[in-house]
């Protein structure tokens, strides 16, 4: 029969200091001789809580090991349970008891104990949070694009110091005048090359931008099934249109004075419905889809826009139809010499101008660039206030391209 042994519950083998009990998180002790343990406990005997906060450390040849009684370490487990250890002696059979804590030991992969150490790494982006992970556990292929990456940032870098050097120089040598002339003169030219096909030599206004440049008759024939709503509409439709603003008002206003004429009835709608699609095209930004125009737009007409009138860009790892500045100076083009051919070769720029949103001085640069004389009319009634308007001619012989327009005369004050 097992001898009786008695127990003696001692308290605290230490003031205020429990037994240590410890654990590691990953793995177990197996020689416990070679283990050093160090208790810090807080400099705060005052406060009812940070006297009992407690952080132990040990240490082995291979890792440091830190555990604490406050941090977010600390298993739920210790707040619910209290935990004694009892030394047994053997010869009197008496156990003493004590009162006992437990610390989960987390090994400690930095030497940097420091928490304001961390604040370089914490204001760092995640592009560069990843290259450090890249360069401390990246295979070989992307150790080599982080290279390649950062060595063309460093190329990019002496390229802009060389070019904003360069930019000095030349204001320095030329003068900001002089080069303000240079840029003014530039943009007619700019805008001289997105405009149609232009016949200086022409003996007739149809022959100078011909209307074949603008549409081709394949093109022109792809559009006689949509234009069929413009043919028979009615009155009453366009007043239906006109409220719902489903179209550019020049489409609109024209449409009230349909030919009866069944050949040029059909000729002038098509043309309208192509031009009502144009400036409803330059409206947009970024082409996501492959007929950005519905499903009634002819398959040829949808690639004569993207393949005419979009430029391509490279943005996020993908290649997107994109209408620039300078495609959208090609569209203003192309819609003036269409409306033009509508309009008997005299057409309101002003109501263009609201349509496509745009600011006069754009509207009358790409005029004055597609040589049409420009002059001053009263708008229609109920088109922004009854404002001016201002009516683009084209006429022979074609004026003379001025070099710049942006160069105004100053009134005199009396």
């Amino acid at each position: 029969m097992a001898a009786a042994a008695a127990w003696c519950y001692r308290g605290n083998p230490e003031a205020e200091q429990p037994a240590v009990l410890v654990q590691f998180s990953n793995g177990r002790l197996r020689r416990s001789d070679s283990m050093r343990f160090t208790v810090y406990r807080n400099k705060d005997t005052a406060h009812p809580r940070k006297k009992r906060r407690r952080i132990l450390v040990s240490e082995t040849e291979r890792l440091s090991y830190v555990g604490s009684n406050f941090s977010s370490g600390v298993m739920k487990c210790n707040s619910l349970c209290r935990y004694f250890v009892g030394v047994l002696d053997k010869d009197s059979g008496q156990m003493e008891v004590y009162n006992a804590e437990i610390f989960n030991m987390q090994p400690l992969l930095s030497d940097n104990l420091i928490p304001d150490d961390t604040k370089d790494y914490q204001t760092k982006s995640y592009r560069e949070k990843m290259d450090l992970c890249i360069e401390a556990f990246g295979t070989s292929k992307q150790k080599r694009a982080l290279n390649s990456r950062r060595m063309n940032a460093v190329g990019n870098d002496i390229l802009n110091t060389a070019v904003t050097k360069a930019a000095t120089n030349i204001i320095n040598a030329k003068g900001v005048t002089a080069l303000t002339q240079d840029v003014a003169q530039d943009d007619v030219q700019n805008i001289s090359v997105f405009l149609p096909p232009c016949n200086e030599d022409a003996d007739k206004p149809e022959d100078v931008y011909k209307f074949e440049d603008i549409l081709s008759p394949a093109e022109y024939e792809a559009l006689q099934v949509p234009a069929a709503v413009f043919v028979n509409i009615t009155p009453e439709e366009i007043t239906k249109k006109m409220e719902d603003k489903s179209h550019c008002s020049f489409v609109l206003e024209e449409l009230k004075f349909l030919p009866a004429d069944e050949k040029r009835r059909d000729h002038k709608a098509r043309c309208l419905w192509f031009l009502d699609t144009l400036i409803k095209f330059s409206q947009l930004k970024v082409i996501k889809k492959k007929h950005p125009m519905g499903p009634e737009c002819p398959h040829i007409i949808s690639r004569k826009l993207m393949k005419n009138f979009t430029s391509l860009t490279y943005n996020n790892g993908s290649v997107q139809n994109l209408i620039s500045a300078s495609m959208k100076a090609k569209i203003i083009a192309y819609v003036i010499a269409l409306a033009l051919h509508i309009n008997n070769f005299q057409t309101d720029l002003t109501i263009l101008q609201n349509d496509m949103k745009l600011q006069e001085s754009r509207m009358m640069d790409v005029a004055r660039a597609m040589r049409l004389k420009v002059s001053k009319a009263k708008g229609l009634l109920g088109l922004e206030n009854d404002q001016n308007h201002k009516l683009g001619t084209l006429s022979l012989p074609l004026p003379v391209q001025k070099s710049s327009g942006n160069q105004r005369k100053r009134k005199k004050m009396n």
